[in-house]
């Protein structure tokens, strides 16, 4: 047995020395001189030390963790980073996060649905984002898996409409159908699959009218005209031909084109 023979304070708020048989032995925060009653002259068995310290470890993982999350909810694999990071031993981490656990501050799968609630308000991410993101922060993919699926489409469509809203102005400057692939790629570059992606454009209105759908032919035809006037006539008209239809005008519409028939001709170069 082990005499406590001084207990002296660190320059460190709440933190205490303990020094056993006139000599330092461990560190022990207020909370732990409260819990074992470590005042001089107790005696220590070499298993209750071992208590002592493994509580104080615990002590210290509860409180850094308690901190993190006080800034916004985490993940149970952040909190163990975040504890690793502070060198805190995988037996005290994981004794913290089983204590927020059990007084419900730390779950995933609220975290989860916490997380998709707010993409749903304000967000931008479609269902694969999501699934990355919740993976990259340590949340099993079949949590995440099955609260993404309780996400209605009517849900996502709204989402996704959020996120095309700025290219609804290039109706008129595009052709519909260049104009919904490109929204259809934006789509997918937010984590929406080909099927929501094409909700989301049935529900938005990009047919253009009659004039403007002209006006975009009218733009990327002489844009055409520009970048190929300098080859003879009939590699010009090939290549303006390949242009426009890579850009979804109809056979028609670019014969209208070379023709003249939405611009003359002989006008081209005053553009």
């Amino acid at each position: 047995m082990a005499i406590i023979t001084k207990v002296s304070a660190q320059k460190r708020p709440g933190r205490y020395n303990i020094f056993l048989d006139g000599k330092y032995a461990f560190s022990a925060s207020e909370k732990t001189l409260a819990e074992f009653i470590l005042l001089k002259g107790k005696e220590l068995s070499e298993e209750k030390v071992t208590a002592i310290k493994q509580f104080d470890a615990d002590a210290k993982a509860s409180d850094l963790a308690a901190h993190f999350l006080s800034y916004e909810p985490r993940t149970i694999f952040e909190i163990l980073q975040y504890l690793k990071k502070h060198e805190i031993s995988d037996e005290a981490a994981k004794n913290a996060v089983q204590e927020l656990e059990a007084l419900g501050y730390l779950d995933d799968r609220q975290y989860v649905q916490l997380f998709i609630k707010n993409n749903l308000r304000v967000g931008s991410d479609g269902p694969k984002t999501l699934q990355r993101k919740l993976t990259q922060k340590g949340v099993d993919p079949e949590i995440s898996a099955t609260e993404l699926e309780e996400v209605s489409d009517e849900d996502w469509v709204e989402i996704g409409q959020r996120v095309v809203k700025s290219m609804k102005h290039q109706v008129g400057k595009l052709s519909e159908r260049e104009l919904k692939q490109k929204i259809k790629t934006k789509l997918l570059t937010h984590g929406f699959d080909s099927s929501l992606g094409d909700l989301v454009i049935e529900q938005l209105d990009l047919a253009p009218s009659e004039d403007e759908q002209l006006a975009a032919l009218k733009k990327q035809g002489i844009k055409a005209y520009k970048r190929f006037k300098r080859f003879d006539e009939r590699e010009r008209r090939f290549k303006i031909k390949r242009y426009l239809f890579s850009h979804g005008f109809s056979s028609g519409e670019i014969d209208a084109f070379l023709e003249g028939e939405i611009i003359p001709l002989e006008e081209l170069d005053e553009y």
